[in-house]
């Protein structure tokens, strides 16, 4: 039955109404990054460590990506807690995110029981950056030339070797107990607020032993200053070529490796995130990032969000029975 000529009418006029509807909706939807607008990159530690070198890296490549600035915002303290908590309650808009890494994602929620967020339940992780290996290192006075002889001295000497590490929950800190649960050494955790005041003091001499990403701890290994006597990892690095694994020093089946990814708060839209993570997957092929991770022996990341939810759930899956049996606290 043709429609009447008021009929005609009223049915365009309400369509036209839809789609003004319609572009008005989508014109209310801001484009990310929106003009005059910064991401803030939150690191849960102080500057000079591993993980703000790896943000700060990352962070200079991504600015260019996006066409906005990427700024770093130490927030070091409490183990990463206070930090997490700031970013859960951030606005979702993609422009605060945060670094996490093994501590923050895998650990702190066995040893932490009620930091006021749920690390799976309260953030959106966006993407993994880079695995960086895990080096052992031992002040120059200590009378050990590898990892057995550390080993020999420190069962000799138990309690008298003091170990530094960036803070409860650093990676430093989890590699070395990971260590000490394993070679069945006791020595002694000593906390730093970050990786370069616990460098200054092993390096003075005040601490003996200390665990950090290669970023950190090659330079003083090159000098002579510090001594390097295994690798976490699961073969050796091409920057060490004469470092054993720890595995191969009596040890299978031994791995710390540290890693570090992007977060945002969780109800942050699935297209912003998607938009961080393929920024992100840009700036990691940069050659300015592919030539510092290659110099420091670092895996570049860049997956897909749900790949890095993926390998969170299974690092703390094996992060949870090492804390068990090592009896790791929130000192």
């Amino acid at each position: 039955m043709p429609l009447s000529p008021l009929s005609r009418r009223s049915l365009l006029a309400g369509a036209a109404a839809l789609g003004a509807t319609a572009r008005f909706a989508h014109a209310q939807a801001p484009a990310f990054p929106a003009p005059g607008r910064t991401v803030r990159f939150v690191v849960p530690f102080v500057p000079g460590g591993t993980s703000d070198i790896v943000a700060r890296t990352t962070a200079n490549e991504l600015a260019r990506v996006l066409g906005t600035p990427v700024v770093i915002d130490n927030r070091a303290g409490g183990g990463g807690v206070p930090a997490m908590l700031e970013v859960a309650r951030a606005p979702a808009d993609g422009y605060t995110v945060i670094l996490g890494h093994v501590g923050s994602l895998a650990v702190n929620p066995y040893i932490y029981p009620n930091p006021g967020y749920d690390v799976n339940r309260d953030f959106a992780p966006v993407t993994l950056l880079a695995k960086v290996p895990s080096l052992f290192v031992i002040h120059p006075d200590v009378p050990a030339r590898n990892l057995q002889e550390f080993i020999a001295y420190a069962k000799k000497h138990p309690g008298q070797l003091n170990y530094a590490s960036a803070g409860n929950a650093s990676a430093g800190h989890l590699a070395m107990e990971y260590l000490k649960l394993t070679t069945g050494i006791f020595i002694t955790h000593i906390p730093y607020r970050g990786t370069g005041p616990a460098l200054n003091d092993l390096l003075a001499g005040r601490t003996q032993a200390f665990s950090a990403g290669t970023p950190a701890l090659l330079p003083h290994i090159k000098s002579g200053r510090l001594r390097a006597i295994a690798t976490g990892t699961p073969a050796r690095l091409p920057s060490l070529p004469e470092l054993p694994t720890v595995a191969e020093s009596g040890y299978p089946g031994f791995e710390s490796v540290q890693w570090y990814g992007m977060l945002a708060p969780a109800a942050t839209p699935r297209e912003v995130v998607l938009q961080l993570q393929r920024g992100c997957a840009e700036a990691l092929k940069s050659p300015a990032i592919a030539e510092r991770f290659a110099h420091e022996d670092a895996v570049a990341g860049g997956g897909a969000p749900a790949e890095f939810t993926a390998f969170i759930a299974r690092e703390q899956a094996r992060w949870k029975n090492i804390v068990a049996k090592a009896q790791i606290r929130a000192d």
